[in-house]
């Protein structure tokens, strides 16, 4: 099987079986969005699920959240991991929106990773989703399910592993393929312990086979 075949057998699959596949991140808009990612960083979007509701009650805006301090950000963030670093990402970003964006999240990865807290993997999310441009954000999840199954070949970094995606996969389907992965990752390809015994992917996937 060739490297496009395994591509195209496998988004059929997904394409067939998974036709909505979305961010599990709860947002309204796009501000509540970039807040959310960069809070998910190493930590669930169950546990971000909990903690944004009150925090962007009370700083729904880069306008308002700019206003903190980091400290107080922190009161709301704290169950979260690394939530000092993330309080002073959060004030910083949403002082930069401000300074430079006009309070706007920008649409394009390179001004997304200006800003306080955003790398490309976060920059990716949110041009893909709020834009619905052609980005593939790589997770850890995206990261080990597309060596597992195939998809990547020897990628050392999730840039490697970007790049060798976007190669096959087409780019109207990028945003929603993001989300494939990631939720194949997040309950059936398991860091320790996948769950080969229910995967759909087994006919296609190098790891089940050299197990």
């Amino acid at each position: 099987m060739t490297k496009k075949e395994r591509f195209e057998s496998i988004i059929e699959y997904f394409k067939t079986n998974q036709p909505v596949a979305e961010t599990e991140l709860d947002y309204t808009n796009p501000f509540n969005l970039l807040v959310a990612v960069i809070l998910s960083a190493q930590c669930t979007d169950k546990r971000v699920n909990l903690i944004t509701p009150e925090l962007l009650k009370i700083y729904p805006s880069p306008e308002k959240m700019s206003e903190a301090s980091s400290d107080e950000i922190f009161e709301y963030i704290k169950s979260c991991s690394f939530p000092n670093n993330k309080a002073k990402h959060l004030v910083g970003m949403a002082k930069m929106l401000i300074e430079k964006f006009d309070a706007k999240i920008p649409d394009n990865i390179i001004d997304l990773q200006k800003l306080p807290g955003v790398g490309r993997k976060t920059a990716n999310v949110i041009v893909s989703v709020v834009f619905n441009k052609p980005a593939m954000a790589v997770d850890t999840h995206v990261f080990r399910v597309s060596a597992r199954i195939g998809l990547s070949t020897n990628a050392k970094t999730p840039l490697d592993t970007e790049l060798q995606l976007v190669k096959y996969i087409p780019e109207e389907l990028l945003p929603i393929a993001h989300h494939w992965l990631i939720l194949h990752g997040r309950y059936i390809c398991l860091a320790r312990t996948p769950k080969c015994n229910i995967c759909p992917l087994t006919e296609w996937c190098k790891y089940y086979k050299k197990k």
